[in-house]
Protein backbone atom coordinates (compact mmCIF):
# COMPACT_ATOMS: atom_id res chain seq x y z
CA UNK A 1 0.00 0.00 0.00
CA UNK A 2 1.35 3.41 -0.94
CA UNK A 3 2.07 6.06 1.65
CA UNK A 4 -0.80 8.52 2.01
CA UNK A 5 1.69 11.41 2.25
CA UNK A 6 2.92 10.61 -1.27
CA UNK A 7 -0.57 10.38 -2.74
CA UNK A 8 -1.52 13.76 -1.31
CA UNK A 9 0.86 15.33 -3.83
CA UNK A 10 -2.10 15.41 -6.20
CA UNK A 11 -0.71 17.64 -8.91
CA UNK A 12 2.34 15.42 -9.38
CA UNK A 13 0.57 12.05 -9.34
CA UNK A 14 -2.54 13.16 -11.17
CA UNK A 15 -1.87 16.10 -13.49
CA UNK A 16 -4.75 18.54 -13.73
CA UNK A 17 -6.56 17.20 -10.66
CA UNK A 18 -6.64 18.48 -7.10
CA UNK A 19 -7.16 15.64 -4.62
CA UNK A 20 -9.69 16.87 -2.06
CA UNK A 21 -10.38 13.98 0.32
CA UNK A 22 -9.90 10.26 0.80
CA UNK A 23 -13.10 8.34 -0.01
CA UNK A 24 -11.94 4.78 0.62
CA UNK A 25 -8.87 2.71 1.42
CA UNK A 26 -8.09 -0.99 1.62
CA UNK A 27 -6.19 -3.86 0.08
CA UNK A 28 -7.34 -2.66 -3.35
CA UNK A 29 -5.57 0.70 -3.01
CA UNK A 30 -7.19 4.06 -2.31
CA UNK A 31 -9.94 6.21 -3.85
CA UNK A 32 -9.87 9.98 -3.64
CA UNK A 33 -12.39 12.65 -4.52
CA UNK A 34 -10.76 15.14 -6.85
CA UNK A 35 -11.61 18.31 -8.75
CA UNK A 36 -10.32 18.80 -12.27
CA UNK A 37 -9.00 22.20 -13.30
CA UNK A 38 -12.14 22.59 -15.46
CA UNK A 39 -14.34 22.18 -12.34
CA UNK A 40 -15.43 18.54 -12.80
CA UNK A 41 -15.63 16.45 -9.61
CA UNK A 42 -14.35 12.92 -10.18
CA UNK A 43 -12.94 9.91 -8.36
CA UNK A 44 -9.27 9.04 -8.64
CA UNK A 45 -8.24 5.50 -7.78
CA UNK A 46 -4.65 4.50 -7.07
CA UNK A 47 -3.84 0.80 -7.42
CA UNK A 48 -0.42 -0.24 -6.10
CA UNK A 49 1.52 -2.45 -8.52
CA UNK A 50 4.54 -4.41 -7.42
CA UNK A 51 6.16 -4.50 -10.88
CA UNK A 52 5.86 -3.08 -14.38
CA UNK A 53 4.39 -6.31 -15.79
CA UNK A 54 1.49 -6.23 -13.33
CA UNK A 55 0.91 -2.56 -14.11
CA UNK A 56 0.91 -3.27 -17.85
CA UNK A 57 -1.58 -6.14 -17.45
CA UNK A 58 -3.97 -4.04 -15.38
CA UNK A 59 -3.74 -1.06 -17.73
CA UNK A 60 -4.44 -3.30 -20.75
CA UNK A 61 -7.48 -4.84 -19.04
CA UNK A 62 -8.86 -1.43 -18.09
CA UNK A 63 -8.25 0.00 -21.56
CA UNK A 64 -10.15 -2.90 -23.16
CA UNK A 65 -13.28 -2.12 -21.15
CA UNK A 66 -12.80 1.64 -21.28
CA UNK A 67 -13.91 1.72 -24.90
CA UNK A 68 -17.19 -0.08 -24.21
CA UNK A 69 -20.46 1.74 -23.62
CA UNK A 70 -23.25 0.43 -21.41
CA UNK A 71 -25.43 2.33 -18.90
CA UNK A 72 -24.34 -0.04 -16.11
CA UNK A 73 -20.60 0.09 -16.77
CA UNK A 74 -18.63 2.81 -15.00
CA UNK A 75 -17.14 5.43 -17.30
CA UNK A 76 -13.35 5.72 -17.10
CA UNK A 77 -11.79 9.05 -18.05
CA UNK A 78 -8.04 8.41 -17.86
CA UNK A 79 -5.61 5.61 -17.03
CA UNK A 80 -1.91 6.06 -16.37
CA UNK A 81 1.04 4.51 -14.54
CA UNK A 82 3.22 6.42 -12.11
CA UNK A 83 5.77 5.36 -9.45
CA UNK A 84 4.33 1.97 -8.60
CA UNK A 85 0.70 2.92 -9.16
CA UNK A 86 -1.93 2.43 -11.78
CA UNK A 87 -3.99 5.61 -11.60
CA UNK A 88 -7.59 5.81 -12.83
CA UNK A 89 -9.89 8.81 -13.04
CA UNK A 90 -13.57 7.91 -13.21
CA UNK A 91 -17.10 8.92 -12.31
CA UNK A 92 -17.60 9.72 -8.64
CA UNK A 93 -20.13 7.33 -7.09
CA UNK A 94 -22.40 7.77 -4.09
CA UNK A 95 -21.09 4.50 -2.65
CA UNK A 96 -21.17 0.77 -3.32
CA UNK A 97 -23.68 -1.99 -2.69
CA UNK A 98 -21.35 -3.13 0.09
CA UNK A 99 -21.68 0.31 1.67
CA UNK A 100 -25.45 0.08 1.38
CA UNK A 101 -25.45 -3.38 2.98
CA UNK A 102 -23.24 -2.13 5.83
CA UNK A 103 -25.57 0.83 6.42
CA UNK A 104 -28.66 -1.42 6.55
CA UNK A 105 -26.99 -3.84 8.95
CA UNK A 106 -25.79 -1.03 11.22
CA UNK A 107 -29.08 0.89 11.30
CA UNK A 108 -31.69 -1.85 10.97
CA UNK A 109 -29.72 -5.00 11.85
CA UNK A 110 -30.90 -6.58 8.60
CA UNK A 111 -29.57 -7.12 5.07
CA UNK A 112 -31.15 -5.45 2.03
CA UNK A 113 -34.77 -6.06 1.13
CA UNK A 114 -35.14 -8.89 -1.43
CA UNK A 115 -36.91 -6.56 -3.86
CA UNK A 116 -34.02 -4.09 -3.72
CA UNK A 117 -31.41 -6.82 -4.19
CA UNK A 118 -33.18 -8.01 -7.34
CA UNK A 119 -33.58 -4.45 -8.59
CA UNK A 120 -29.90 -3.61 -8.23
CA UNK A 121 -28.46 -6.95 -9.37
CA UNK A 122 -30.72 -7.10 -12.42
CA UNK A 123 -28.88 -4.00 -13.61
CA UNK A 124 -25.57 -5.73 -12.92
CA UNK A 125 -26.78 -8.82 -14.81
CA UNK A 126 -27.51 -6.73 -17.91
CA UNK A 127 -24.00 -5.27 -17.86
CA UNK A 128 -22.39 -8.67 -17.30
CA UNK A 129 -24.33 -10.22 -20.16
CA UNK A 130 -23.16 -7.36 -22.37
CA UNK A 131 -19.54 -8.00 -21.34
CA UNK A 132 -19.83 -11.79 -21.45
CA UNK A 133 -21.34 -11.94 -24.96
CA UNK A 134 -18.84 -12.88 -27.67
CA UNK A 135 -19.45 -9.66 -29.61
CA UNK A 136 -16.56 -7.33 -28.82
CA UNK A 137 -14.06 -6.72 -31.61
CA UNK A 138 -10.56 -6.74 -30.12
CA UNK A 139 -7.42 -7.23 -32.23
CA UNK A 140 -9.57 -8.20 -35.17
CA UNK A 141 -11.41 -10.99 -33.34
CA UNK A 142 -14.86 -11.14 -31.77
CA UNK A 143 -14.41 -12.02 -28.11
CA UNK A 144 -16.22 -12.07 -24.78
CA UNK A 145 -15.00 -10.37 -21.62
CA UNK A 146 -15.17 -11.78 -18.10
CA UNK A 147 -14.93 -9.17 -15.36
CA UNK A 148 -13.26 -11.65 -12.97
CA UNK A 149 -13.92 -9.67 -9.76
CA UNK A 150 -17.69 -9.25 -9.36
CA UNK A 151 -18.53 -8.41 -5.73
CA UNK A 152 -20.57 -5.78 -3.85
CA UNK A 153 -17.62 -3.42 -3.31
CA UNK A 154 -17.18 -3.22 -7.10
CA UNK A 155 -20.86 -2.46 -7.76
CA UNK A 156 -21.20 1.30 -7.43
CA UNK A 157 -24.33 3.37 -6.86
CA UNK A 158 -25.17 6.49 -8.82
CA UNK A 159 -28.56 7.37 -7.40
CA UNK A 160 -30.71 4.34 -8.16
CA UNK A 161 -28.42 3.10 -10.93
CA UNK A 162 -25.71 0.50 -10.35
CA UNK A 163 -22.53 0.45 -12.40
CA UNK A 164 -19.82 -2.20 -12.44
CA UNK A 165 -16.35 -0.86 -11.67
CA UNK A 166 -12.78 -2.11 -11.23
CA UNK A 167 -11.78 -3.71 -14.53
CA UNK A 168 -8.13 -4.40 -13.70
CA UNK A 169 -8.65 -8.17 -13.85
CA UNK A 170 -11.00 -8.22 -16.87
CA UNK A 171 -10.04 -10.97 -19.28
CA UNK A 172 -10.80 -11.62 -22.94
CA UNK A 173 -12.14 -15.07 -23.85
CA UNK A 174 -12.67 -16.64 -27.25
CA UNK A 175 -13.76 -20.10 -26.07
CA UNK A 176 -16.29 -21.22 -23.41
CA UNK A 177 -13.46 -22.40 -21.11
CA UNK A 178 -9.82 -21.33 -21.17
CA UNK A 179 -6.73 -21.48 -19.01
CA UNK A 180 -6.34 -18.46 -16.78
CA UNK A 181 -4.27 -17.24 -13.87
CA UNK A 182 -5.80 -17.55 -10.42
CA UNK A 183 -6.86 -14.00 -9.65
CA UNK A 184 -9.74 -12.13 -8.11
CA UNK A 185 -11.42 -12.10 -4.72
CA UNK A 186 -11.54 -15.82 -3.96
CA UNK A 187 -14.54 -15.60 -1.62
CA UNK A 188 -16.61 -14.92 -4.75
CA UNK A 189 -14.65 -16.99 -7.27
CA UNK A 190 -16.10 -19.88 -9.24
CA UNK A 191 -14.60 -23.37 -8.71
CA UNK A 192 -12.90 -23.35 -12.11
CA UNK A 193 -10.88 -20.27 -11.11
CA UNK A 194 -9.16 -22.29 -8.36
CA UNK A 195 -8.26 -24.86 -11.03
CA UNK A 196 -6.60 -22.23 -13.22
CA UNK A 197 -9.47 -21.87 -15.69
CA UNK A 198 -12.02 -19.26 -16.66
CA UNK A 199 -15.43 -19.96 -18.18
CA UNK A 200 -18.24 -18.04 -19.83
CA UNK A 201 -20.18 -18.50 -16.58
CA UNK A 202 -17.53 -17.45 -14.02
CA UNK A 203 -19.00 -13.96 -13.52
CA UNK A 204 -22.47 -15.46 -13.03
CA UNK A 205 -21.14 -17.54 -10.13
CA UNK A 206 -19.76 -14.41 -8.43
CA UNK A 207 -23.06 -12.62 -9.03
CA UNK A 208 -24.92 -15.44 -7.26
CA UNK A 209 -22.54 -15.26 -4.28
CA UNK A 210 -23.09 -11.49 -4.15
CA UNK A 211 -26.84 -12.08 -4.18
CA UNK A 212 -26.58 -14.30 -1.10
CA UNK A 213 -24.47 -11.75 0.71
CA UNK A 214 -26.75 -8.80 -0.05
CA UNK A 215 -29.95 -10.80 0.45
CA UNK A 216 -28.98 -12.58 3.68
CA UNK A 217 -25.94 -10.80 5.07
CA UNK A 218 -23.63 -13.79 4.82
CA UNK A 219 -21.77 -15.92 2.30
CA UNK A 220 -22.91 -19.34 1.04
CA UNK A 221 -19.39 -20.78 1.39
CA UNK A 222 -16.72 -20.76 4.09
CA UNK A 223 -13.72 -18.55 3.44
CA UNK A 224 -11.30 -20.32 1.05
CA UNK A 225 -7.72 -20.92 2.20
CA UNK A 226 -5.01 -18.40 1.43
CA UNK A 227 -2.58 -21.04 0.17
CA UNK A 228 -2.69 -24.23 -1.94
CA UNK A 229 -5.57 -22.86 -3.98
CA UNK A 230 -4.95 -25.26 -6.85
CA UNK A 231 -6.04 -28.20 -4.68
CA UNK A 232 -8.99 -26.40 -3.08
CA UNK A 233 -12.44 -27.80 -3.86
CA UNK A 234 -15.44 -25.67 -2.98
CA UNK A 235 -17.91 -27.46 -0.70
CA UNK A 236 -21.61 -27.52 -1.55
CA UNK A 237 -23.17 -24.11 -0.78
CA UNK A 238 -25.17 -23.61 2.40
CA UNK A 239 -28.39 -22.07 1.09
CA UNK A 240 -30.57 -22.58 4.16
CA UNK A 241 -30.42 -18.79 4.53
CA UNK A 242 -32.77 -18.41 1.53
CA UNK A 243 -36.44 -18.45 2.41
CA UNK A 244 -37.92 -20.90 -0.12
CA UNK A 245 -36.90 -24.13 -1.78
CA UNK A 246 -37.43 -22.57 -5.19
CA UNK A 247 -35.11 -19.66 -4.42
CA UNK A 248 -32.51 -22.11 -3.15
CA UNK A 249 -32.77 -24.15 -6.35
CA UNK A 250 -32.32 -21.09 -8.55
CA UNK A 251 -29.17 -20.00 -6.72
CA UNK A 252 -27.89 -23.60 -6.51
CA UNK A 253 -27.95 -23.80 -10.29
CA UNK A 254 -25.97 -20.56 -10.60
CA UNK A 255 -23.44 -22.00 -8.11
CA UNK A 256 -23.05 -25.32 -9.93
CA UNK A 257 -19.44 -26.59 -9.96
CA UNK A 258 -19.97 -27.46 -13.64
CA UNK A 259 -19.98 -24.14 -15.55
CA UNK A 260 -22.33 -25.10 -18.44
CA UNK A 261 -24.91 -26.31 -15.90
CA UNK A 262 -25.40 -22.74 -14.68
CA UNK A 263 -28.04 -20.41 -16.16
CA UNK A 264 -27.52 -19.48 -19.83
CA UNK A 265 -27.18 -15.79 -18.89
CA UNK A 266 -27.03 -13.63 -15.79
CA UNK A 267 -30.34 -12.07 -16.79
CA UNK A 268 -31.95 -15.52 -16.80
CA UNK A 269 -30.75 -15.95 -13.22
CA UNK A 270 -32.14 -12.62 -12.05
CA UNK A 271 -35.43 -13.05 -13.91
CA UNK A 272 -35.99 -16.36 -12.14
CA UNK A 273 -35.17 -14.81 -8.77
CA UNK A 274 -37.46 -11.86 -9.44
CA UNK A 275 -40.28 -14.23 -10.27
CA UNK A 276 -40.12 -16.00 -6.89
CA UNK A 277 -38.84 -13.17 -4.65
CA UNK A 278 -40.25 -9.88 -5.92
CA UNK A 279 -43.66 -11.29 -6.79
CA UNK A 280 -44.34 -12.03 -3.11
Amino acid sequence: MARASTIRLGKELCPGYDLRRLRGKGGFGSVWEAVHEDGRVVAVKFLPCCDSLTAAQEIRSIQIVRGLRHPNLMRIHQVWSHRGYVGITMELADGSLQDLLDAYQEEYNTPLLPRDVCYYLSQVADALDYLNARQHLIDGKKVAIQHCDVKPTNLLLYGERVKISDFGLASVTSTPVRSHRRAGTFSYSAPEVFQGRLSDWSDQFALAVSYCQLRCGRMPFPEPPRTNLSSYIRPAPDLEMLSTTEEQQIIARALSPVPPDRWPTCRDLMDQLGRVVVAK
